[in-house]
């Protein structure tokens, strides 16, 4: 649990955040959880294939403020960090749940998604950041796919 609190101890969380994560509190279980911080982000951001190269300044940014402010693109780990600390907020998961991979797209680019326990042995990939590329819930760009 104390790497819970690392995550969490943020001070500078907005108000419109805040209400995202009331909300997850109320899911009916992990999966509905889950589903639900998905479709908050891929509705605010996306990935891109140019823009990863573009804007990778954007990686060293690490304040939870900063990220949740911005739209549009943002690159595979932020959005992942941010989906991470949606969910350990929502108390249904604990770091532990979350699962950082790697893989390669388009086999030279290096890319993190997410395996994320919605029960004892059950896992779900998650990629919000390959969904403008048509990778839906549950799984995760490799490759050309």
């Amino acid at each position: 649990m104390l790497r819970n609190k690392k995550l969490l101890a943020h001070n500078n969380i907005p108000a419109d955040m805040r209400r995202v994560i009331d909300e997850l509190k109320q899911s009916e279980d992990k999966e509905a959880c889950l589903r639900k911080a998905y479709d908050t982000l891929t509705a605010k951001y996306c990935g891109g294939r140019g823009l990863t190269y573009t804007k990778i300044h954007h990686l060293a940014i690490s304040d939870i403020e900063k990220l949740w402010n911005k739209e549009g693109f943002m690159h595979c780990t932020n959005i992942n960090y941010l989906l991470k600390f949606l969910l350990v907020s929502s108390g249904l998961f604990t770091e532990d749940d979350i699962i950082v991979r790697w893989t390669h797209i388009w086999y030279v680019s290096p890319h993190q998604y997410l395996k994320v326990r919605i029960k004892d042995n059950e896992y779900i990939n998650i990629d919000i950041w390959a969904k403008f590329c048509s990778i839906e819930f549950g799984d995760f760009a490799h490759g050309f796919h």
